[in-house]
């Protein structure tokens, strides 16, 4: 994006204003379910996106009781969710615009006290706790040398909230430039104001000073729903945090929906799942999706935003039983925690080819880049 402003990018939208205003939670609910099948319909109607790509970044520990909340009925204590970088691009006005969704920095982002908690119950075999907890399957450089996209063509960076987040190497901070030199940051004023005064039971899962620093003119403020172009949007999802934010996505497979309020397909079709007790909980209990509870800022407002999200996304072409939700964080098999599978998963996602760099190499001051990406390649 060179000569298109932000102004010209982030387009306001009102289709969701004023629909939880009700007294009544299912009016509530009732308003944002029609209100979803209204946009789906609008966004269908749009182009694919020019590229849309996710990676795995990192495989994280987690708590069942977080994960599947109140439904879950097997005493493995822990499920492991891979971490993914979402790269997509829309054009607009001629303008090829670069959102990178979800670029964790990973070694920062281990001093979040949650991971520090896990870590410190290893003792002195904390190098050893750290490769069994957390393996790390690629690097943000790497994901964008297979994409062959230059740090300096990234727009913007977002995520679906600011949960374990160290934002100061991407952005840069106290004068000291970031790796992405024109980026800003898309978040709700909710989220970067939570962020910026946190309670005791926000502060386990935040990291600590991810913010600090970081020039104001590099965060861009949304108040609400925006669009970008006509076939990514950014809706205001609160629930798993005040803040929180959902992606939604043009496809050739539909819309594709991202964030956290749930860890994967299960979450969005309970009635669908063959992991222990969920399908049992939805029977029981009439719920339609099962929560990711670890702060629980506002559930009830994270129940309808998982509606919205499921309603606006559709079923999967690759599964009909499940909506087009695509977690940030998605459940995954993992040998140290055995019993708990997910019944469908997305995996990594391909649409669509990139507007790429020319000539980019990896960037000067990181010997081992080169070598990694030769590697991946090879």
């Amino acid at each position: 994006m060179s000569s298109v402003t932000n102004a010209d990018v982030l387009r306001s939208i009102e289709h969701f204003r004023g629909a939880r205003d009700a007294a009544g939670p299912s009016e509530r609910l009732r308003e944002v379910r029609a209100r979803a099948a209204r946009f789906r319909g609008e966004m269908l109607r749009a182009a694919p996106a020019r590229y849309y790509r996710s990676f795995g970044l990192v495989r994280l520990p987690y708590p069942t009781r977080f994960a599947f909340l109140n439904a879950f009925s097997s005493p493995t204590p822990m499920v492991h969710l891979v971490n993914r970088l979402f790269v997509i691009q829309v054009d607009v006005q001629g303008e090829t615009v670069t959102v990178l969704v979800s670029p964790s920095d990973m070694e920062a982002n281990e001093k979040t006290p949650y991971f520090q908690q896990l870590l410190a119950k290893f003792g002195p075999f904390q190098n050893l706790g750290r490769r069994l907890l957390r393996p790390e399957l690629g690097t943000i450089e790497q994901c964008l040398h297979q994409a062959g996209i230059a740090p300096e063509d990234v727009d913007f960076i977002a995520y679906d909230h600011l949960h374990m987040q160290d934002l100061r190497r991407w952005l840069g901070s106290g004068g000291k430039p970031g790796y992405f030199p024109r980026a800003k940051l898309l978040v709700m004023r909710q989220e970067w104001e939570s962020t910026r005064a946190l309670s005791p039971p926000q502060a386990l899962w935040y990291c600590p000073n991810g913010i600090d620093g970081i020039d104001p003119a590099k965060v861009v403020l949304l108040d609400g729903d925006v669009m970008i172009g006509e076939s990514f949007a950014i809706l205001h999802t609160p629930g798993h945090t005040e803040g929180n934010q959902s992606f939604v996505v043009r496809t050739p497979e539909g819309l594709m929906v991202t964030s956290e309020n749930g860890v994967g397909s299960d979450s969005y079709a309970p009635l669908a799942s063959r992991i222990p007790g969920l399908r049992k909980h939805a029977l029981a209990t009439g719920m339609e999706v099962v929560l990711n509870g670890n702060t629980l800022e506002r559930g009830l407002d994270q129940y309808i935003s998982m509606i919205q999200e499921k309603e606006i996304a559709g079923p999967s072409v690759r599964n009909p039983e499940f909506p087009n939700v695509v977690s940030s964080s998605e459940l995954a098999s993992y040998f140290a925690f055995p019993g708990i599978a997910p019944t469908f998963s997305f995996g990594d996602l391909a649409f669509g080819a990139p507007r790429v760099a020319k000539d980019w190499s990896p960037q000067v001051g990181d010997p081992s880049l080169a070598r990694r990406c030769a590697s991946i390649e090879g």
